[in-house]
């Protein structure tokens, strides 16, 4: 199997970036450890069809609330975004831009992805933090297949659905060894867990933080950079494969 073309996807770009620890080696232009356990975990789904990927809560409040996330961010930037579903790729890179400004996804002039929060206390823990490592990175790659001069990383609080609500309530009962519904006890954490779960009392411009960064084509062409590195690595492995006693340094 020949690696040569892969395409990464722009959500894994921040794990290829990351560089060595040591200065000799990052001065040499390798790949960092990091990069190299990801690489394995491409080739595997690559060559065997397998995913790591877990279907966590997070992932799938994430999923569940897109929308929602869309709508508040709309409502508080009073402009219709609207969910681009347009899958977009290059020679290097692919990636799907949740929201855009401008003629068309190939003409944006600002690029805009959405991240809805678990619950307000993982929202407001970004209101100290710089901006993500691995966002930065994924807005850099659709800047990159977009055209577009500007990104935002909008951080969404919603409320989580009810299916959801209901469903770690079940978990409550059986965590609690609760027996009934009506156990005191049980009643109150079912409460607090709603109280975490819905933010209808707090004003919708309250309830997104922004992050914004520029187009930068020099660390776009890293990007490229990088890529060309791991393809070359992945033929490698697939090489070892082939010869077991090989080890990669």
């Amino acid at each position: 199997m020949d690696f040569s073309k892969t395409l990464f996807r722009s959500s894994s770009i921040g794990h290829i970036m990351t560089e060595p620890q040591s200065k000799a080696a990052k001065d040499r232009g390798e790949l960092s450890e990091g990069a190299k356990t990801h690489l394995i975990d491409v080739y595997v789904s690559r060559k065997y069809g397998r995913q790591t990927d877990i279907f966590s809560k997070y992932l799938e409040k994430g999923l569940a609330v897109e929308e929602d996330s869309i709508t508040l961010f709309s409502r508080v930037k009073r402009k219709y975004y609207k969910k681009n579903e347009t899958h977009l790729k290059n020679d290097f890179i692919m990636g799907t831009p949740d929201l855009y400004e401008g003629v068309s996804i190939n003409e944006a002039s600002l690029i805009v992805d959405i991240k809805s929060s678990w619950d307000i206390f993982t929202f407001f823990r970004n209101l100290t933090k710089p901006i993500n490592k691995d966002y930065y990175w994924q807005l850099m790659a659709y800047m990159a297949l977009t055209g577009a001069k500007k990104a935002t990383l909008a951080y969404c609080l919603v409320n989580t659905p009810e299916l959801m609500i209901v469903d770690e309530e079940r978990k409550l009962m059986y965590r609690m060894n609760a027996g009934t519904t009506e156990n005191p006890l049980y009643i109150e954490a079912c409460e607090k867990l709603r109280q975490l779960s819905i933010y209808d009392d707090i004003p919708m411009n309250r309830k997104i933080i922004e992050f914004s960064i520029d187009r930068n084509d020099e660390e776009i062409e890293r990007i490229y950079s990088k890529v060309k590195k791991c393809r070359e690595y992945l033929n490698e492995l697939e090489a070892s494969i082939c010869e077991p006693q090989t080890l990669l340094q």
